[in-house]
């Protein structure tokens, strides 16, 4: 009897024991143990330890991990840093249902934290010696490797980057890392600052207060960051930064044997720190801090200003610039920046050489590591919108590869020591050594072209004076009034439209019947229409020329585009249209009424726009009301049925390749008509795509692999139309969008409201209640989505598109993917949009935008 009732109470023991997970291993958990509010995971070799703690004297629990062997507690991962648990004992860590971990309140079975869902067959979390919390299958035999990895804690940082841990990107899933302050040394909740990686350009690194810039690393120049002259590599450490189509990142390693520890931080009050533990003093040791003075502070002295901490005042304008704001500059406030003294003047301009300087923020350079400097160097001179070039690499103390900035030049430093060579382009006489002589120069030439202009007006005032009553007829092909000099000018002209023809890609599907028969005007013609070309009648301004609002003699009105005598892209992209647009006849087409070529003259006559272009109505505060929602659809129906006719029912496919809403012209009942042929290129019926090296359009609406590569497709005017599309439906500029999260451009916040099913926060809210179904708003919201798609394969054609339009639901058709450029460019890059902007606001017939970007 007493020997069943032992038997009776072991066997009881054994099935209590049952209940309970054993740990068999200190730094593993598997699906059947369970991690609870007073055990922990300790790494193989005691490096780190992963549990529950409780910062300073708060009463709120943390999972987190902190250096093992270190008495005072460093963490430097938290779990639920934003869901603290209100007590520990309730808290227990475990491998969940869905293959994740899961950070359990038993109490309330509410969940405080969990990891990714996996696909793991049998998954177990191990604590690494890195400080790396993995999940991983239980038979996976790869020691640190991360590509077997189900998930990982290094792909979430939260305030310190452990050496191996990457900050940066993974493009291919879209996966930012990033490390982000605590609170406050007592609560590891999210803070204000952060310290992210800009992969756009030459990629670098900027420190963040909330939405606000207020440091910036510089790029990387091979050696270590453009911005930290200080950071050199050492027997102990080594820093790497990696740039792979799939992903950009930023990492340190420690080298050589036994525990060295290193980390950096971002503090609660906006500090950089890097620590290294010294082990005989048993202390920290801070040996790097950012930003560490006023030149730290970003856009410290402006556009083309340079911050020097060793001068007095700090900042100084480049050579050949001035202060913008004099008044503010000489009271030490540089922010204003400076402009330059003198115009450039493009292929004539030359460099100015700069030493030891931080190159300038880069998000929206050109990058070829396959360049020579010399070659770099003719690149910019030949592109006008370049503004600096430098080598992209130092490596061993010889440069490689090239980089090139367009628009204004921001938050620029010299070094006493450190830094790099770097060239400005400045106008050639802003670089004559002999001033005096420079000066003289100009003024005898100011004296000679005001004398010589003086004459010239008074002669053409009394020429037009006596011909302003005379009616001069529009003049067509045989007609016994054309002159012969002018006949014989387009006859040169449709000559050399037929020698670039036979060049072009549909060559075989071209004649010169249209062009033939394209009504022609003399310069006196219109000259007379537009009052003589006068200031109140002009309508916008390009990089082609300018447009004037004219009125033929038989009272019809027409917009007279007329190309600069000085533009030096002109003369092509004119040739390109006429031969273009003369050949295309479709209602959302803008159509070309005639044209003028007469020894220097050349001038497009088009018909004219009531309501002008799209840009200067939807996005301007007084004039986007008239926009209501139907009238929204219609326009851009009207552009989707002109881009089906462009890319596959005229005879050529087109590629317009600067869709853009100053590009798009209103009638009188709002009707759009698509204009700007100059950029067009033509396809052969069985091509689908074609390269270029000159890389033309604006930068906000262009596809990805357009910008990135040159690489154009019907897919690419695709990308345009969506960014036009949700253009249209929030009344925002894409380069320009202000919301909550100025992180976010406006593709990203559609991207981001579409994923919470918050569509209808995008709308404009001048629209008001002028739609009567959502569901017509959101459709053309995901179509709008589909059009932006990172991937060009993703994108449906534009007959798709009109077929998704008008009967298309959001449950039939696919979903969206990750949009290409959802993030917002650094201020410089906008502010260098800004000319070009002010540009648009006016009447913009046929305006060409030269891109601010070099192809590759």
């Amino acid at each position: 009897m007493r020997a069943f009732k032992y038997c009776s109470i072991v066997l009881l023991c054994l099935s209590l024991l049952t209940l309970f997970p054993i740990v068999t291993s200190e730094d593993t958990l598997s699906q059947t143990q369970l991690l609870q509010h007073d055990q922990t995971l300790v790494s193989a070799s005691d490096v780190f330890e992963l549990g529950l703690f409780k910062p300073g004297t708060t009463s709120d629990w943390y999972l987190g991990i902190w250096y093992k062997k270190i008495q005072e507690k460093t963490v430097v991962w938290v779990a639920n840093r934003d869901t603290p648990l209100s007590n520990s004992y309730s808290a227990t860590l475990k491998i969940g249902d869905h293959g994740n971990l899961v950070l359990v309140d038993e109490e309330t079975k509410k969940i405080a934290w969990s990891s990714n869902e996996t696909q793991g067959v049998n998954p177990i979390a191990q604590l690494l010696d890195s400080g790396n919390l993995v999940l991983k299958e239980a038979n996976s035999t790869q020691n640190g490797a991360t590509d077997e990895f189900l998930w990982q804690s290094f792909d979430y940082p939260t305030n310190t980057l452990l050496p191996d841990m990457k900050l940066g990107w993974n493009l291919s899933t879209g996966l930012d890392r990033y490390i982000t302050s605590w609170k406050s040394i007592e609560d590891p909740s999210t803070g204000d600052f952060s310290f992210k990686l800009n992969h756009q350009g030459f990629p670098e690194i900027f420190l963040w207060n909330k939405q606000n810039i207020t440091y910036r690393s510089g790029p990387w120049n091979g050696e270590r960051f453009s911005g930290v002259p200080e950071m050199t590599a050492s027997n102990n450490i080594r820093f790497n930064f990696v740039v792979k189509p799939y992903e950009v990142y930023y990492s340190y390693s420690i080298l050589g044997s036994g525990p060295i520890y290193s980390r950096l931080t971002v503090s609660p009050t906006g500090d950089l720190q890097r620590f290294m533990w010294i082990e005989s003093a048993k202390i920290w040791n801070q040996y790097w801090y950012a930003p560490k003075d006023q030149c730290d502070r970003f856009r410290e002295c402006g556009p083309y200003g340079v911050c020097d901490s060793n001068a007095s005042p700090v900042c100084k304008c480049l050579e050949g610039f001035g202060p913008k704001n004099l008044q503010a500059w000489n009271l030490r406030d540089g922010s204003d920046g400076c402009v330059r003294k003198t115009e450039l003047g493009c292929l004539k301009d030359k460099f100015l050489v700069l030493e030891n300087m931080k190159l300038p923020e880069s998000g929206g350079g050109f990058v070829d590591m396959n360049m020579s400097l010399e070659a770099c160097k003719k690149t910019c001179l030949e592109n006008c919108n370049c503004t600096a070039y430098s080598d992209a690499r130092i490596s061993n103390g010889e440069g490689s590869g090239c980089v090139m900035w367009t628009g204004e030049l921001m938050d620029l430093r010299q070094y006493a020591e450190g830094g790099q060579s770097f060239y400005v382009r400045l106008a050639a006489s802003a670089l004559d050594g002999d001033h005096g002589k420079a000066k003289r120069v100009i003024m005898i030439v100011v004296i000679t072209v005001s004398i010589c202009c003086i004459l010239l007006l008074s002669g053409l005032v009394i020429y037009f004076l006596r011909k302003r009553n005379l009616n001069l007829p529009i003049v067509h092909r045989g007609s016994s009034k054309l002159k012969g000099s002018f006949e014989r000018n387009w006859d040169s002209f449709l000559s050399e439209v037929v020698i670039s023809s036979r060049r072009d890609f549909c060559s075989g599907e071209r004649s010169n019947d249209e062009l033939d028969q394209l009504p022609l005007f003399d310069f006196n013609t219109l000259a007379v229409a537009t009052d003589n070309f006068s200031n109140r009648n002009k309508l916008g301004e390009g990089g082609f020329g300018c447009v004037y609002k004219g009125t033929l003699v038989d009272g019809q009105e027409v917009a007279v585009k007329r190309l600069s005598t000085n533009s030096g892209q002109g003369t092509e992209e004119f040739k390109n249209e006429v031969e273009l647009i003369a050949r295309l006849q479709h209602r959302n087409l803008v159509r070309l009424l005639g044209c003028c070529i007469d020894e220097d003259e050349k001038m497009l006559t088009y018909e004219y726009m009531e309501n002008k272009s799209l840009h200067s109505i939807l996005f301007s505060d007084k004039k986007r009301s008239k926009l209501d929602w139907q009238k929204r659809f219609k326009i851009i129906c009207g552009i989707a049925r002109g881009l089906i006719y462009l890319h596959q029912d005229s005879r050529l496919r087109i590629i317009h390749r600067d869709l853009k809403a100053s590009n798009i012209l209103l009638d009188g009942d709002l009707a759009p008509k698509i204009s700007d042929f100059g950029m067009a290129r033509c396809l052969r019926n069985d091509q689908t795509e074609e390269n270029t090296r000159r890389v033309v359009g604006t930068y906000s609406y262009m596809a990805p692999e357009y910008a990135r590569d040159g690489w154009f497709s019907t897919k690419s005017d695709v990308f345009s139309f969506g960014v036009l599309m949700l253009e249209i439906i929030s009344g925002k500029k894409n380069k320009r969008f202000d919301s909550s999260n100025t992180e976010l451009n406006l593709l990203g916040n559609a991207w981001k409201l579409w994923n919470e099913g918050k569509g209808l926060e995008l709308v404009d809210p001048d629209v008001g209640e002028s739609y009567s179904h959502s569901d017509e708003v959101l459709r053309c919201m995901q179509v709008g989505l589909l059009c932006v798609q990172e991937r060009a394969a993703d994108r449906p054609t534009m007959a798709s598109v009109v077929l998704m339009l008008s009967s298309g639901t959001a449950t039939t058709m696919p979903n969206p993917k990750n949009p290409g450029f959802c993030l917002e460019r650094t201020e410089s890059a906008v502010k260098a949009d800004s000319s070009s902007d002010k540009q648009e606001e006016g009447y913009s017939v046929n305006q060409v935008t030269i891109s601010t970007l070099v192809g590759r």
